[in-house]
């Protein structure tokens, strides 16, 4: 069992850090405020952080260091097509110690349902046909990412719809579900959140901001209220 299977087993929520760059201060500061779990990204653009991620190379000295300063699990994006992926890099992940994938499904070769030593997520976003939900559980999937509000409405706060939404997506999927911040989640949100059955809160940008002194707050902030 890898890390990322083990936290899940071990704690029932979790918060987890989106970084808005592959920036050791920035990973630091989420580690040092609570964060049970980074998420990094190669070979994408990434619409929230404003943010273009090249290829692992450019990453692995920075993957290595804070492997080594991190006991908890470590996501990757491993690109944001199909096209972008790269087997090679792809094959490199358990030895640098990446714990799980995070892609979406409609961009996921099925050669990614497994991997040795790493686990699989997926994410769903706004026009995924919800009607597809329960046939998740046949797939040895660890855990769903619900990525689903639309773009148009990035930074906004979080509503009894969107609520809703998540639990019913809990209720069908039958794997632990991801919920990242595309939404301005703040502590305030945090009891509601939990209440629907989500497992994991994924904190990026939208939630937590970009520098140091940003991310250190939110994670603060956050963490406190995950706590009490």
């Amino acid at each position: 069992m890898n890390r990322f299977q083990q936290v899940l087993e071990e704690k029932p929520f979790l918060l987890m850090v989106s970084l808005p760059q592959n920036d050791e201060t920035l990973a630091r500061a989420a580690m040092e405020e609570g964060a049970d779990g980074l998420k990094m990204h190669i070979n994408v653009y990434h619409r929230a952080s404003g943010n273009r991620f090249g290829p692992l190379a450019a990453y692995t000295d920075f993957l290595q260091t804070i492997r080594s300063q991190f006991a908890g699990p470590i996501g990757i994006v491993p690109g944001g097509s199909m096209e972008e992926l790269n087997p090679e890099e792809i094959k490199q992940f358990d030895s640098l110690g990446i714990d799980f994938i995070s892609i979406y499904g409609h961009h996921m070769p099925s050669s990614l349902l497994k991997i040795e030593g790493v686990a699989s997520t997926f994410a769903i976003d706004d026009q995924f046909d919800l009607s597809r939900l329960e046939a998740v559980k046949h797939f040895p999937m660890t855990a769903l990412e619900a990525s689903i509000v639309p773009g148009s409405e990035y930074g906004t706060r979080l509503t009894f719809a969107d609520l809703l939404s998540y639990r019913y997506i809990v209720e069908k999927a039958g794997v632990p579900i991801i919920v990242p911040t595309q939404r301005k989640i703040v502590a305030e949100d945090i009891k509601a959140l939990r209440e629907t059955g989500v497992r994991v809160l994924l904190a990026g940008a939208m939630a937590i901001g970009r520098t140091e002194d940003e991310i250190r707050r939110s994670i603060h902030a956050l963490r406190n209220a995950i706590d009490n």
